[in-house]
């Protein structure tokens, strides 16, 4: 009786929206299972802020790290890091931190923040946790308009998989931005849309998400453990939405911050492009449009713009010599 009920229930049905189900294996898919409400008041003291930063295919370790041996506060800074000098008072190096569950030398930003096993899930090739910019932004996020933004580029050698820096609870990625006009509208541009349409799209889609959860509950009677564990997940991401939903309703009426810089031009790439993106989070955190971000770097786009002729891939194996120089180059310009 369970199947006949469940055979076309691959979609949840809500308000005139679809929602599809997780692969679940008693309807079918058993094969294919083993392969904040409130704009922030002025706070009494700085709020803390966190950013996250990568570079993909890594950096020159000869030139990054300082002297190990040099602890405390008069050690002396690496070559890599000689661009942030007048900022030292301010810095501490951590390094001698490594993940022992994933040898993947092209993945360097996948697990980096999460430091997950990349095989804890048998039989699954890849399996990752929630990453520690989104653990903060649990903290961090909830007085601000953007819990947290994530930013990207447009090619992603070096970084591996996922769509930004960020993985939610259920490990799975979060998309990133990887264009500089589209965030700088995201944080300064004004809704087009009038107020009540937007207050009539919200209450759309939370009754669609009303909808579609009370199906769920009932599609969850008599599944396997197996089918359970993944409902629960679906559950957590629609729950992720009511969340967002939320967060939005707390904001609608909330003007959005003035632009501190002016709008991005199109197209930019390399250098400038992280120049640019770099600009973007300070004047994020400077009008506390959020508090929490992070961005994969490019790495190809940056070596040509500053006329590098090794691959991002190739200056990553490097050695005496030109690769060598390239990479303490690319490290630098970060």
């Amino acid at each position: 009786m369970m199947k006949t009920n469940l055979e076309r229930r691959h979609f949840l049905r809500g308000a005139g929206a679809l929602i599809a189900l997780p692969t679940l294996e008693s309807i079918g898919f058993r094969r294919f299972a083993s392969a904040a409400s409130t704009a922030p008041a002025a706070p009494a003291t700085p709020a803390k802020r966190c950013v996250f930063l990568s570079i993909g295919f890594g950096v020159t370790k000869e030139t990054w790290f300082p002297d190990i041996h040099q602890t405390g506060a008069d050690y002396e800074l690496s070559e890599g890091l000689a661009p942030l000098a007048r900022h030292k008072s301010d810095i501490t190096v951590v390094q001698g931190c490594a993940n022992q569950y994933t040898n993947e030398a092209h993945w360097g930003s996948t697990f980096w923040l999460t430091g997950a096993n990349r095989y804890s899930v048998p039989g699954q090739n890849m399996a990752n946790s929630i990453s520690a910019d989104q653990v903060v932004a649990g903290h961090l996020g909830q007085d601000t308009r953007f819990s947290s933004i994530q930013l990207n580029a447009a090619s992603l050698e070096g970084h591996g998989p996922g769509l930004s820096l960020a993985w939610d609870g259920r490990g799975k990625p979060v998309a990133g931005q990887d264009d500089p006009v589209q965030v700088f509208h995201k944080l300064f541009s004004p809704d087009d849309m009038p107020l009540k349409q937007r207050q009539a799209a919200i209450a759309e889609n939370r009754s669609v998400l009303d909808a579609v959860l009370t199906q769920a509950r009932r599609v969850q009677r008599g599944l396997s453990r197996t089918d359970t564990d993944k409902l629960d997940e679906y559950f957590q991401g629609i729950r992720d939405i009511e969340t967002r939903l939320k967060k939005d309703e707390a904001w609608i009426d909330v003007p959005k911050a003035g632009a501190p810089l002016d709008e991005p031009d199109p197209g930019l790439k390399g250098k400038a492009e992280i120049e640019i993106m770099q600009d973007l989070i300070v004047a994020a955190l400077q009008t506390d449009s959020t508090r929490v971000l992070s961005y994969r770097m490019p790495g190809q786009s940056l070596l040509q713009s500053l006329d590098l002729k090794p691959s991002a891939h190739n200056v990553s194996h490097y050695s005496p010599g030109d690769r060598m120089e390239a990479s303490k180059v690319r490290d630098k310009a970060h």
